[in-house]
């Protein structure tokens, strides 16, 4: 079969309605032009980027230091409801919270804010549904609904940023580190996750002010677009889901390969590491019986060490079943013996602490529900 032939070329969302135009889509002369066709003078526009970006407001009504008689103008244009929660459940004694929220055309979309001792982790959406369609994985299961803007990424930040900090999940805390690794396929909405990322990683009063070593960028291999992402400066974290080392079964695991091969993939997550000295992440959701074979594992090691050497490390993740999935986590026995073999070649490997299980935390499970 010929490999380039059998996807099609663009991985493009459905036709549906964009959101509003939203200030966190707008760069910073967008936001003086802004503010320009309210009939406001240039300094409001830094002054609502403080507001934003800093105090994590949303709301013109918080932003008392802007004239009254001018704020509903303001939220009218700049400052339109994105996002509503249709609700938030927590586990793990309240450490993980996932919300689900509905955007402005009914469209559903997820986040999953976990904290840790030491990190507070947003893993965010950056489309709403996926069209990789991975067979063992919820979202993709349901497919892809559209795109996400710029700002309805980038909200999802400011939203758990503000939720922190004012103790609704637990004490009060700082946001620090942002995955995503929601619902979608982010390098399939490049433009815009790569605007959000550098939102997020800005200093205030153009960003969040997150550093880009704590941003971790995921795909399931789109070798041209991970090799655009090497050459944008950012320096954040690239995890490549790869899922198992051999073409044969990733063709079905992650029908994206079919395009790009095993091989190509790893060339081009060796570019982006050489590009930007940054240690590759590789996905491995461990699936009983299919694909946690010691061979497998020997393979895996092999191939990462030929290809990345010392900069790539594994992040095996005990698969989280989706209701009435044929599919399952490997037995804690044969994840150990996986682990060690994949270390005998020289390549680090961890297995990923898994949360929200009980609260149907896998991406998509929450909002397959709720349709």
């Amino acid at each position: 079969m010929d490999r380039v032939s059998s996807l099609p070329l663009v991985f493009d969302a459905p036709k549906r309605g964009l959101p509003p135009k939203h200030f966190a889509d707008l760069d910073e002369q967008g936001r003086i032009d802004a503010v320009a066709d309210l009939g406001l003078p240039k300094f409001r526009a830094n002054q609502l980027a403080k507001q934003y970006y800093g105090r994590l407001n949303a709301d013109v009504d918080e932003m008392t230091d802007l004239p009254a008689g001018k704020r509903d103008a303001v939220g009218e244009k700049l400052f339109p409801t994105l996002m509503t929660p249709v609700r938030h459940i927590s586990c793990d004694d309240d450490s993980t919270r996932k919300t689900l929220w509905r955007l402005h055309d009914g469209t559903l979309l997820e986040s999953v804010l976990m904290r840790y001792p030491e990190r507070n982790t947003l893993c965010i959406s950056s489309q709403a549904g996926c069209g990789m369609a991975c067979p063992f994985c919820a979202t993709g299961q349901g497919g892809l609904d559209r795109n996400l803007s710029t700002a309805e990424i980038v909200d999802q930040v400011r939203a758990a940023a503000r939720a922190l900090r004012d103790g609704e999940v637990g004490e009060p805390g700082r946001l620090s580190n942002i995955v995503f690794m929601g619902m979608g396929e982010p390098l399939a909405n490049y433009k815009r996750v790569v605007d959000a990322v550098r939102k997020i990683t800005s200093p205030s009063p153009d960003g969040f002010g997150i550093s880009a070593r704590s941003v971790t960028v995921s795909t399931v291999g789109l070798a041209p677009a991970i090799r655009r992402l090497a050459d944008e400066g950012l320096s954040v974290t690239l995890a490549v889901s790869l899922h198992t080392p051999d073409d044969e079964l990733r063709d079905t695991l992650v029908p994206v390969n079919n395009r790009w091969s095993v091989a190509e993939v790893l060339e081009a997550a060796r570019y982006y590491a050489d590009s930007t000295g940054r240690r590759v992440s590789i996905e491995y959701a461990l699936i009983r019986d299919v694909n946690d074979q010691p061979w497998r594992a020997d393979l895996l090691g092999k191939k990462l060490r030929q290809a990345l050497g010392s900069l790539v490390h594994v992040n095996l993740i005990p698969l989280n079943p989706t209701p009435g999935s044929e599919w399952d986590a490997s037995p804690k026995p044969v994840e150990a013996e996986f682990v060690r073999r994949v270390r005998e070649h020289g390549v680090s490997c961890t297995v990923r602490d898994t949360r929200g299980q009980e609260i149907a935390a896998a991406c998509g499970q929450l909002a397959a529900e709720e349709k």
